[in-house]
């Protein structure tokens, strides 16, 4: 007996045909059959894809993306019922959606500023400072980024040098003038006794050249003015090697035949910003024996040290440190037979500047 009433119910509640559903003014057809979506009709495809007789009334001319005028805006899509519609069925591979794609030649003209923008002239700013004064001030401004003329003098070392035998002075500075390519590189370095004479002393004057970025060539000339006058062809190069060594090596020719070379390297190890560490070494060789040099030929010498300098301010850093300087090889016998120690240690006293 209860379940006679169960029935009745469920077919009171049964769902309406699908010729009923309504799906915000889409009705289905009765037939239960898909009608193809007439897209001309609905204004989905630009007027030059669809016949004259099939645009909407009030629809010629009308943008495709204007989807207000198309009347959707209008459209309650929070009733419909998206999930009891089949978009399985729906063949979207017979739409053609070309028409909805942006045409390109439609969009504003981006060739360029409009010709009214080049009717001023080339500079503005002559009409307010006159022509030459621009011109001199564009000049300034071309030569202060790239063709200005600098120039600086170093003072890597001037140092006392004491030892158990003697107390000895040392200066090396060099000096340069010129822009980033070219400069002129000026070098002095020599040592001599406190109380005594200079033992040794060059002059070395060069034109350098940049060949990379961290690197200039550097030809030239050098004079040694002690122990005796002579003159030297040079060539070298100068800069900074890989994990910031500064090297600077360079090989001379003298007016007398003598070829010898020299390899100096050194590097900056930062403790803080004002303390720095540096090691150094340097290294001569000679092709030849120079009996009045006291030289002889192959590995001449070798000079070490360690330096700690503190920049009091960035142009002038006081420091101390130890040396080790050995003559080698043949050199090293010379020196011996004239009753001289051919290497020893010193304490380092000196300073760094420059300006």
């Amino acid at each position: 007996m209860i379940r006679l009433p169960l029935i009745a119910l469920a077919a009171c509640l049964a769902p309406a045909p699908l010729a009923a559903q309504v799906h915000g003014g889409h009705a289905m057809p009765a037939t239960g059959e898909p009608e193809e979506m007439d897209h001309c009709a609905m204004g989905h495809l630009p007027p030059e894809q669809c016949p004259p007789d099939s645009q909407p009334s009030g629809m010629s001319g009308h943008d495709p993306a204007d989807h207000a005028a198309m009347g959707h805006e209008t459209m309650d899509h929070e009733t419909m019922d998206h999930d009891a519609m089949d978009h399985g069925a729906m063949d979207h591979g017979a739409m053609d959606h070309s028409g909805m794609h942006h045409d390109a030649a439609a969009s504003p003209d981006r060739a360029g500023p409009p010709p009214r923008a080049f009717e001023g002239p080339e500079h503005a700013a002559d009409a307010l400072y006159g022509p030459d004064t621009m011109a001199a001030a564009r000049a300034t401004n071309h030569a202060t980024h790239g063709d200005m003329k600098t120039g600086m003098v170093m003072a890597e070392r001037l140092e006392a040098r004491l030892t158990d035998d003697a107390e000895l002075y040392l200066w090396d500075v060099q000096g340069w003038y010129g822009g980033d390519i070219d400069k002129f590189v000026l070098k002095s370095e020599g040592e001599g006794e406190f109380g005594g004479s200079v033992e040794d002393a060059e002059i070395q004057a060069l034109w350098g050249h940049a060949i990379g970025p961290f690197f200039d060539l550097q030809a030239g000339v050098r004079l040694d003015v002690e122990p005796e006058t002579r003159s030297h062809l040079a060539i070298g190069v100068q800069g900074l090697a890989p994990y910031m060594w500064h090297v600077d090596a360079a090989a001379f020719v003298s007016d007398r035949g003598d070829l010898t070379a020299r390899v100096e390297g050194e590097y900056d190890y930062r403790i803080t910003q004002r303390l720095i560490l540096q090691p150094r070494a340097e290294v001569e060789l000679s092709a030849q024996d120079i009996p009045e040099r006291g030289i002889g030929a192959g590995l001449t010498k070798i000079e070490t040290g360690l330096r700690l300098r503190y920049e009091i301010a960035r142009e002038f850093a006081p420091y101390v440190g130890m040396g080790y300087e050995a003559r080698l090889g043949e050199t090293a016998d010379i020196a011996r037979a004239a009753g001289e120690d051919p290497d020893g240690l010193a304490l380092l006293i000196g300073v760094r500047a420059w300006f």
